[in-house]
């Protein structure tokens, strides 16, 4: 995983029902491979995982670097979890999650800024932290607002 050359998967995509999972996964491994570029594994986004799931974030990275698949890690997640959600819950807490927006002015107006940085400033369908990463990642890496 080579975050230098390309993003991480969106924080939309799901593992297990959660989402955020793939894309800290993918931070994770390229952390571990010296590749992670300006992204950051743990990060506060990150840690909303793992405050849910009730994981440490570095036992996780201790079992990622076996060099095991998604499908292994979601089975040691799921069996080393402190919180033994529900899939209902977890679908719950991953639509939340979708769509959850910056909660205050100064998160606002960062994301804000960022998004015209990058070309977005007439962008009126960017609300969400999902919307702003996912753009993020298409103009880091070369597309168009």
């Amino acid at each position: 995983m080579n975050l230098t050359q390309r993003p991480p998967r969106s924080p939309r995509v799901r593992l297990g029902g959660y989402v955020l999972l793939p894309r800290l996964l993918d931070k994770c491994r390229a952390e571990i491979a010296g590749t992670a570029g300006e992204y950051h594994y743990n990060c506060p986004m990150d840690r909303r995982f793992m405050d849910f799931a009730g994981i440490d974030h570095e036992a996780l990275k201790a079992e990622v670097a076996k060099g095991i698949g998604d499908g292994e890690v979601l089975a040691w997640i799921l069996k080393n979890r402190q919180h033994q959600h529900s899939d209902w819950e977890i679908a719950q807490w991953s639509a939340y999650r979708e769509s959850a927006a910056p909660a205050d002015n100064e998160n606002r107006e960062f994301v804000s800024q960022q998004i015209a940085n990058g070309g977005g400033a007439d962008r009126e369908d960017l609300s969400t932290w999902f919307d702003y990463l996912d753009f993020d990642d298409h103009v880091t890496f070369g597309g168009k607002a």
